[in-house]
């Protein structure tokens, strides 16, 4: 038995206005969860949240307080669909970045503006408004039928922005209550306005903090000049040593776990609509680089990298100061891709420099970071958000790897076992973590729609292959 769409879809667009109205509400709470002065306000978005959520028709609703002294999470669900039917598990986020610098927003951050068909303040896309989408999804269901046609469960945290110690510390401890079938994320954008993609696979990041050591203290370069070690030329050789001119990564063993790119994954990302001139001229650089073998797009998303991002160390200031530094501070990240393991790379990493560097140096290594993730997309939620798509944006998806991370989708292999399904709807130029961030409003109401087909088309598919 199909489940009925055109009833929650005709309720989701009587009550657009309604919707956008909530959602300005939600937009207005300046829930910066990186700022200690707008920590209460993080709370209200949280209570904010967890009221919507009720009202939408979700049960047993809870504001969860930190266990490790940061930020609540929220929780809620509707369990009654079945014991014999998937249950989705919908992560969002309901903090947001800082605003600054506030002087180029052209209207308040918090003040949400509606410009065209864009709505302008912070967290409109990233993630109040495409989280929003599937309290709404759930809305148009309970409210025409009284029933999904699946299980659902909701977490919502309050510091993806800010690390996430919290729901790092609850999943592990919470596997049956967050337990589903598979897990459903938008926090992610699509290749256009008209063009739906899908994200299959995301690069994972360990990130390192750096001290190389030479002298106690900064010495004359006369006098100590050919006679002591400088740690700016040692860190300059590191460098060099750390990976060749193309970008291949010279630490032995750090490919060795690299999931190769299958013919079937290579020939679905050459279908990517990409216009590599376009792209070259947003960075302003002379022309692409990188590994060879490989094309662009496979290089940004599904091979890892290795990036110096910071060096602190010498004079820097106005004028000539001729000493050889005591310390360089350095800060480098490495890109993981399927099936590098962070732990793993930061070993192989540390035991590389304390090889090459020379005795006259010593160093301190801190890093950490998130695992990569890929997901099957031939699994019956993949092709249920494929179909929602199409159904809505009348045009099929592209799937895709980012070469961005999201922690939690890793997390979710790691501690529940959970594939994940990444359900974008932000466009190119959102502004993302800058001024003017902003949402296409067209999206937000046909995110709504395409949530509603998901749950639909994901139960369809489940009762087939029960049956």
């Amino acid at each position: 038995m199909k489940h009925d769409v055109e009833t929650p879809l005709k309720f989701a667009r009587k009550n657009q206005g309604r919707f956008l109205a909530e959602l300005k509400d939600f937009i207005r709470i300046p829930s910066v969860s990186t700022q200690p002065q707008h920590r209460e306000d993080v709370a209200a978005a949280a209570g904010w949240l967890a009221e919507s959520m009720r009202q939408a028709g979700l049960e047993n609703v809870e504001v969860i307080p930190s266990a490790v002294g940061g930020h609540p999470l929220v929780y809620g669900d509707w369990l009654n669909a079945g014991e014999d039917r998937p249950t989705v598990l919908v992560y969002g986020h309901f903090d947001v970045q800082p605003v600054e610098p506030i002087e180029l927003w052209e209207s308040p951050p918090f003040e949400p503006t509606v410009r065209g068909d864009f709505l302008f303040a912070r967290g409109s896309t990233d993630d109040k408004g495409q989280s929003f989408v599937h309290v709404k999804a759930v809305e148009a269901f309970l409210k025409t039928g009284g029933s999904l046609p699946v299980n659902v469960k909701f977490i919502y945290e309050g510091e993806e922005e800010s690390g996430g110690r919290t729901l790092a510390e609850f999943l592990p401890r919470s596997q049956e209550k967050l337990a589903a079938s598979v897990a459903l994320v938008s926090d992610t954008g699509i290749l256009g306005p008209d063009q739906p993609s899908i994200v299959y696979g995301l690069r994972g990041n360990y990130y390192v903090l750096m001290d190389i050591t030479g002298p106690a203290i900064d010495l004359h370069s006369g006098e100590y000049g050919g006679g002591i070690d400088n740690p700016l030329n040692a860190l300059g050789h590191l460098i060099a040593a750390l990976k060749d001119p193309d970008g291949h990564i010279l630490i032995p063993g750090f490919y060795d776990d690299v999931r190769p790119l299958s013919e079937e994954e290579r020939t679905l990302m050459s279908r990517v609509p990409f216009d590599e001139a376009a792209w070259l001229e947003k960075t302003g650089a002379p022309r692409p680089w990188g590994e060879p073998k490989y094309t662009l797009l496979e290089r940004l998303g599904a091979r890892p990298t290795l990036d110096v991002h910071g060096i602190i160390g010498g004079y820097t200031g106005e004028g000539a100061k001729t000493v050889l530094p005591s310390t360089v501070h350095v800060k480098l990240s490495m890109r993981l891709v399927p099936n590098q393991e962070p732990e793993k790379i930061g070993r192989l990493f540390e035991d590389y420099v304390r090889e090459i560097l020379p005795p006259t140096m010593t160093v301190t290594i801190r890093g950490g970071g998130g695992a990569p993730s890929i997901s099957d997309i031939d699994t019956p939620a993949m092709q249920a958000a494929r179909a929602a798509y199409a159904a809505v944006f009348d045009r099929e998806p592209v799937f895709m790897r980012e070469g961005g991370s999201i922690p939690v989708v890793g997390q979710f292999q790691k501690h529940l076992g959970l594939e994940t399904v990444l359900m974008g709807f932000s466009i190119p130029g959102a502004r993302l973590h800058s001024p003017n961030e902003n949402f296409y409003l067209p999206n937000f109401y046909r995110g709504i729609e395409t949530a509603i087909h998901f749950l639909a088309g994901y139960g369809d598919h489940s009762q087939k292959t029960a049956g």
